[in-house]
């Protein structure tokens, strides 16, 4: 089988797991709903007990949970490929710690108490943040040691001034550990809308920024060799990384490793060019995310566990594993 068959093969299964992940997320829970009467309700919608489990919330939150998946895994790519880190996460621009750090002045400094509004001042954080970061390494160099340095500090600046909010206001604090664990419970289809635009946004960036990260990782002097302009190949690069991981921490909270593991994995079924790993990213992020969404669900009936608890949980013994192969982190 060719290269291109083959990468073909991956995106069909891909697409597979990602339909049986959509179908999952619609008919498990702590009531489980058979698959007949999943498709009856998206049909008909009849206003019975099952139409209202599926139509009013199951839906959404998988409208949801395919934006916040496809978000952090190409976050994640962009990510890896801008800084050259095989272990960088979204969190390494302190777009994540932006994020946070708007939710909780909508919280501490204007009084929102709504998801709806947390999505706005996320994504206005998030924003912030990366510009930050591209402001400091605009004076030191835009190489991918300075983006790191800068991310990290803007990250740890950011969560001292969150945690300082938090000391001296406990109703902040209160209303920020209901979305700090990252969750795709109570999200509405008006949320979903929200951050549509933003997402799309930051996909189109990346798939434009994708055949100059392939140059970008022979170097930026060979880059300039093949015509690329290294500057903005970056800053496309950078704005979908803030873009989709504004858009996500905004919508569901920080739900860890999806930015880390599945750029990885990617890159481990179709090779380093940037063109598959950015599609088959977008296939296997929201999977990952819808599954361990279902997990949540069904793992501590009546309640259920916030998703970004499973994919920690999930992910810690991934970073185990990642830090001791060497070929697995080879971006």
């Amino acid at each position: 089988m060719g290269s291109r068959a083959r990468r073909m093969s991956v995106i069909l299964v891909a697409l597979a797991l990602l339909a049986l992940a959509v179908l999952a997320s619609l008919a498990l829970g702590s009531k489980p709903i058979p698959v007949g009467d999943v498709l009856s309700a998206l049909r008909d919608g009849d206003g019975g007990e099952h139409a209202t489990i599926v139509r009013g919330m199951r839906v959404p939150r998988t409208l949801v949970g395919l934006e916040v998946g496809a978000a952090l895994a190409l976050a994640g790519v962009a990510m890896q490929a801008l800084t050259r880190n095989p272990l960088a996460d979204p969190r390494i621009l302190g777009v994540s710690a932006g994020a946070a750090a708007g939710v909780v002045t909508a919280i501490a400094v204007f009084g929102i108490t709504t998801l709806t509004g947390y999505v706005w001042f996320g994504l206005v954080g998030a924003a912030v943040a990366g510009v930050l970061v591209y402001a400091v390494t605009g004076r030191a160099g835009v190489s991918p040691v300075n983006v790191a340095l800068a991310g990290a500090a803007v990250d740890a600046s950011l969560g001292a001034l969150i945690y300082g909010l938090l000391a001296v206001d406990a109703r902040t604090f209160d209303e920020y550990r209901f979305w700090a664990v990252g969750a795709l419970a109570g999200r509405t289809p008006d949320m979903a809308a929200q951050v549509l635009p933003f997402v799309m946004a930051g996909l189109l960036l990346a798939v434009v920024a994708a055949r100059g990260l392939d140059a970008l990782a022979l170097g930026d002097d060979v880059a300039r060799g093949l015509g690329f302009r290294v500057g903005r190949v970056r800053l496309a690069a950078a704005g979908a990384a803030v873009l989709l991981t504004g858009a996500a921490v905004a919508v569901a909270g920080p739900i860890a490793f999806v930015g880390l593991a599945v750029p990885h994995l990617a890159r481990g079924l179709v090779g380093a060019d940037h063109r598959w790993v950015v599609a088959v990213s977008v296939l296997l992020g929201p999977a990952l995310v819808l599954a361990a969404d279902v997990v949540g669900r069904v793992i501590t009936p009546p309640g259920e566990v916030p998703t970004g608890v499973v994919t920690a949980l999930v992910g810690a013994p991934l970073l185990v594993v990642l830090v001791h192969r060497a070929r697995a982190v080879s971006a």
